[in-house]
């Protein structure tokens, strides 16, 4: 029988009664055979697994990520290994690793040095379009850190700093949808409520201060969600906010003084004009009577930005070259409205004489002067040739000043409103390569054609979700035999690239086609493979947006692409390999 009162048990005896009713009462609470919610109601996801979970055991529980993000997971067999210690493991992102064939574990064997590096040299590259979207999937699918050299919270802040650089806004109003908490949460609120400020568009900016938390203390974001309190006339609820916030000590004179005159508690707003953030800029310019101020190089970009947007920059009668040329500066570095750069431009004064003879003038003079004589001079040119040459003298101008970034849309706008058919022969290569080309995401519609192998029906088993494999091994069989029957027939590495992928898929080939043979002078660089092997399947992806950089998928030099697909093929990352095969491979129209 058990004493009545425990006060009258020593320390040990007190512990052993507490583990017999724990086992007794409680049996089924060390048993894992129970469902198991490990998506917490954070939309986290917290898997209490040993933290160098390895690829073998994630394969054999068969962790299905969606069935765990739904909640529908039956049990997760944890090994006597990972009871040693469990540790609670925290994964945020976006993508579930199946929906791109990879796995929680793509970046567990990679050191952390060469993910840092390797996001160093990509933040270099101006990405195309696929290759962003392959880079995005990659670092934004839910999976372990790296063991060595770089923590979770190191890995999230590389990617999240990837997101605000290159504002990628979309991603990243998702990711704060889908992870309620997380290291950096505040940075990146804080990051669309500039943008938002910069565009002039403060209601928008107002309905993303609803991702702020309670749990977030930051000052910046909470004196932004008191303005957006008084500005939808809210002043009771701003009241009890801004006292709070002073009460505190995380207000100051500057925000007090503007806060205090838009509630009408205060008369007048001080003329003081801070530049130190953009809300304060804001409050600065929505609050000081006659506001101006001159930004310079120094300035913010996003300061620059709400200036430019909000017209707060006058640019009537500039003489001063330093001015102008800091305008250029902005302008180039996206901070300030290429457009104003050649009304600047039209604005300066030339007389008769200089513009007669701007062709030989232009190079007596320096900077934007010599660039905006060309400018005047195109506008009043009514001959094409001279035209032409003068649009590519300018451009030489900018290029000369590193300014390029400029013009480049400016002369593509131009060149694309002559006639091809108006333009010389000799200046229609330079025409064409420097028209910027809007690229459609509409794919055409595929044009089979069974007389070549990577453009026959056979590939119908990547571009169709729902393909008979069965019907494929005999549409390989028909078409072959036809191949075969022309001596004149010679298998391309598109062709070589279409068989290694089918023969992947378990796609049964003709017995006398010798994959080996016709694929013996194509070669797979050892460093790529490795990673393969070693199961690094991040770092493969981002190698290959390496390769891809800026060029389009389609553009690739056919050895490339076998390399690619042939690596995708050995890690079994299929979906990825079937959209570059699909973008590759048929002849649209």
């Amino acid at each position: 029988m058990l004493p009545t009162k425990l006060s009258e048990l020593n320390k040990n005896n007190k512990v052993l009664i507490f583990l017999f009713l724990l086992f007794f009462i409680f049996p089924k609470a060390s048993i894992s055979n129970e469902p198991v919610d490990i998506w917490n109601k954070t939309n986290d996801v917290k898997i209490e697994k040993k933290e160098n979970l390895s690829n073998q055991t994630i394969k054999e529980n068969k962790i299905n990520f969606s069935k765990i993000k739904n909640k529908e997971i039956d049990e997760i067999e944890i090994t006597e290994d990972d009871q040693e210690k469990n540790a609670e493991i925290k994964l945020v992102g976006l993508y579930d690793p199946q929906e791109n064939d990879f796995n929680l574990d793509m970046w567990v064997n990679t050191d952390g040095e060469n993910i840092k590096n390797t996001f160093k040299r990509i933040d270099k590259i101006k990405l195309s379009s696929f290759s962003e979207k392959i880079f995005i999937n990659t670092m934004m699918t839910y999976s372990f850190a790296p063991k060595n050299k770089l923590s979770e919270n190191e890995f999230l802040k590389l990617k999240l700093n990837w997101l605000i650089k290159n504002n990628k806004n979309d991603v990243i109003e998702n990711f704060l949808n889908n992870n309620l908490e997380f290291n950096g949460k505040s940075k990146l609120i804080k990051h669309l409520v500039d943008y938002y400020i910069s565009l002039g568009d403060i209601s928008e900016g107002c309905k993303k201060s609803t991702f702020i938390s309670k749990e977030i203390k930051d000052s910046y974001l909470e004196k932004f969600r008191i303005y957006c309190l008084v500005l939808n006339k809210k002043n009771e609820e701003a009241i009890l906010n801004f006292d709070l916030l002073r009460e505190q000590g995380r207000s100051d004179k500057f925000f007090d003084n503007k806060i205090l005159f838009l509630l009408g508690i205060e008369n007048k707003s001080s003329n003081k004009i801070s530049d130190k953030n953009l809300l304060n800029f804001y409050l600065s310019s929505i609050t000081v009577e006659n506001f101006k101020y001159e930004p310079t190089q120094k300035t913010d970009k996003n300061i620059w930005k709400y200036l430019t947007e909000s017209n707060l920059i006058s640019i009537d009668k500039l003489e001063d070259p330093e001015i102008i040329k800091k305008y250029e500066i902005a302008a180039s570095q996206g901070n300030f409205d290429k457009e104003k750069i050649f009304e600047i431009y039209l604005s300066v004064p030339f007389n008769i004489g200089q513009l007669i003879n701007a062709n030989t003038v232009y190079q007596s003079l320096e900077g934007y002067e010599s660039r905006a004589l060309i400018y005047q001079k195109i506008l009043l040119s009514d001959n094409l040739k001279n035209k032409l040459d003068l649009l590519f003298l300018l451009e030489k101008l900018f290029k000369k000043d590193g300014l390029q970034d400029i013009y480049s849309e400016f002369l593509s706008n131009n060149l694309k409103e002559i006639s091809s058919e108006d333009i010389p022969e000799e200046y229609l290569k330079i025409v064409e390569k420097n028209i910027i080309i809007e690229k459609s995401d509409e794919l055409g519609k595929i044009k089979y054609d069974d007389k070549i192998l990577h453009r026959s029906k056979v590939l119908k088993v990547f571009t169709e979700q729902e393909a008979n494999k069965d019907k494929i091994n005999k549409d390989l069989d028909k078409i072959y035999k036809k191949i075969k029957k022309n001596r004149k027939y010679f298998f391309s590495i598109k062709d070589v690239i279409l068989l290694e992928s089918l023969s992947s898929d378990g796609i049964k080939l003709p017995k006398d086609l010798n994959i080996e043979e016709l694929s013996k002078n194509l070669t797979v660089p050892s460093n790529i493979n490795s990673l393969v092997d070693n199961g690094e399947i991040g770092m493969l992806m981002f190698k290959l947006v390496e390769i891809i950089g800026s060029d389009d998928i389609e553009n690739l030099d056919p050895e490339t692409l076998y390399f690619i697909i042939n690596v995708l093929n050995k890690a079994q990352i299929k979906k990825v390999r079937n959209q570059i095969l699909n973008l590759t491979l048929p002849l649209r129209v």
